[in-house]
C-alpha cells in the first residue's frame, strides 16, 4: 500500500541530489544548474497557452490522454528509472488541495490508492506519497486521477535518487526535466509509440 513521507524527509533526501525547493514548503524542485537539465512534455489535447519557445519540447500523445500519460509515466518509471521509490506530491500544499483546491474528488482519489485524506487535509506543506513498484497499478490509477481532474493547480513526481522530475500539469500534460539525455530518448520514444497503440 503506498504510504506518506514527511515533507522534512522529502526535502533533505531531494535537496541531497543537487535539487532545490523554489517554494517554501512546496514540492516545487527544480535543478541547481538548470542549463544543465533538459526539458520534453508530454501533451494531450493541444494547448495554446503553451510559449512558441516550448513549442519544440511538445510531443502528442494519443487518446484517452490521462490513462495513455498516466500508462507512459508507469512504463518511464518502470523500464527505465530502475525499482526506487516515485513520490507525488502537490506543487502547492495538502492544505489547498484538500480544500480550496480539489475538495469534491481528491479525498476519494486519495482512499482508492489507500491513503487516509484526514490527516493531509491540515499539512501546509507537500508530503510525498510514496509508491513501490509493487505498487504501481495504485501509481497508474493515481496519475490518471491527477490528470482528468485537476483544475489551476499542479502536482509534482520525483524519484529519489534519480536526476529526474515531472510536472504534472492541469492541462493533461506531464512536463519532464532532467540531466540525463538518455532519459529524454527514452520518453520521446515512448511519446512517439504512443500514437499507434
Amino acid at each position: 500500500m503506498p504510504s506518506v513521507v514527511d515533507y522534512p524527509l522529502v526535502l533533505a533526501r531531494l535537496e541531497s541530489q543537487g535539487l532545490h525547493c523554489n517554494y517554501h514548503n512546496s514540492g516545487a524542485f527544480g535543478f541547481n544548474d538548470s542549463a544543465s537539465s533538459n526539458v520534453l512534455a508530454w501533451i494531450g489535447p493541444d494547448d495554446a497557452t503553451i510559449r512558441e519557445s516550448a513549442r519544440p519540447l511538445v510531443r502528442r500523445v494519443g487518446q484517452p490522454y490521462p490513462l495513455t500519460l498516466a500508462v507512459l509515466a508507469l512504463h518511464l518509471w518502470r523500464d527505465h528509472l530502475g525499482v526506487g521509490p516515485a513520490w507525488v506530491m502537490p506543487m502547492s500544499h495538502w492544505a489547498f488541495e484538500l480544500d480550496h483546491g480539489h475538495r469534491d474528488w481528491m479525498p476519494a482519489a486519495l482512499r482508492g490508492i489507500g491513503i487516509d485524506p484526514e490527516p493531509l487535509a491540515s499539512l501546509n506543506n507537500a508530503a510525498a506519497i510514496q509508491f513501490e513498484w509493487t505498487e504501481s497499478p495504485a501509481f497508474e490509477r493515481f496519475v490518471e486521477q491527477l490528470l482528468t481532474h485537476l483544475k489551476g493547480s499542479d502536482f509534482a513526481m520525483a524519484f529519489p535518487g534519480r536526476n529526474v522530475l515531472c510536472t504534472i500539469h492541469h492541462h493533461q500534460q506531464l512536463w519532464w526535466m532532467t540531466t540525463d539525455p538518455n532519459l529524454l530518448v527514452a520518453a520521446e520514444a515512448l511519446a512517439a509509440h504512443s500514437l499507434v497503440i
